[in-house]
């Protein structure tokens, strides 16, 4: 069965587990090449080897490649890698996000360590503009139609967990914008995607010792169905520079997760 992104090249950042898999798998499903990184390799359940396996199972070609998005050498190392394989890149999801340890689950900004800057500014949006800027030659050689995938956050416009967190996903949405504006006489486009709650392996696990509700919420497929959808739309261009989300695109492109529900609404006050 041919797929919508059969012949594409896609790379997800933090593609072990969460909105990463799910994505990774999503483009699979439609046929694409996916580069999956991340730190954790090995059998078990959540690392980037198990998800190149399902992304095969989903009908694509999953390449696992070890990646620390903290560390710029590692991330240059990525892209040499796609550049020797493919010599292009069609679809770049950057997604890697690092939960600092303990989370910074609300309170005061005081009461948390300098470190969770780093955490969730450095990994969550910082680590974006380094794949970015690496993968920008190998998408123009792809161009008219590559596409850069921002997954940001409803938290970069209201009150999410902590001020870091909403200064992080505030920029990513400014740096999705921006580089839009730079990209468009190159014929690619980038896109910001916000996700409304969805049921990641940290959420269900956290669910159990917080007061928080994960009935109906998106799965990370779904999610990742909805960028896949994107990067297959023929009007790609004209939604460059906007935020899209998950709930919308469900609605337009009739998508559904692996239990048959669309994406659930989000709260968008």
């Amino acid at each position: 069965m041919v797929g919508a992104l059969d012949g594409k090249i896609a790379v997800v950042t933090g593609s072990s587990r969460g909105i990463g898999r799910g994505t990774a798998i999503a483009l699979g499903e439609q046929g694409a090449t996916v580069y999956i990184t991340g730190r954790s390799t090995g059998a078990g359940e959540l690392t980037i080897d198990s998800t190149a396996a399902l992304v095969d199972e989903a009908g694509g070609t999953g390449i696992p490649v070890r990646t620390d998005h903290g560390v710029d050498t590692e991330i240059a190392a990525l892209f040499d890698r796609v550049r020797a394989d493919q010599g292009k890149l069609d679809i770049l999801v950057n997604n890697v996000y690092k939960i600092p340890n303990p989370p910074a689950w609300g309170g005061g900004f005081w009461d948390h360590p300098v470190s969770i800057w780093d955490d969730q500014v450095g990994i969550g949006l910082r680590s974006h503009y380094v794949a970015s800027w690496h993968a920008a030659p190998l998408l123009f050689e792809s161009a008219p139609g590559a596409l850069i995938c921002n997954v940001s956050s409803p938290g970069g416009q209201s009150y999410h967990f902590s001020s870091s967190y909403g200064a992080g996903k505030a920029g990513l949405d400014r740096l999705g914008a921006d580089m839009a504006i730079e990209l468009e006489p190159k014929g690619v486009a980038c896109v910001t995607l916000y996700p409304g709650s969805v049921s990641t392996e940290f959420i269900v696990e956290s669910s159990g010792v917080r007061d928080i509700d994960i009935d109906g919420a998106q799965t990370p497929l779904v999610v990742g169905r909805s960028v896949a959808a994107l990067a297959s739309a023929p009007d790609l261009m004209e939604r460059s520079g906007s935020i899209q989300w998950v709930e919308d695109l469900g609605a337009e492109f009739d998508l559904v997760d692996e239990h048959g529900r669309s994406p659930a609404p989000y709260s968008r006050r």
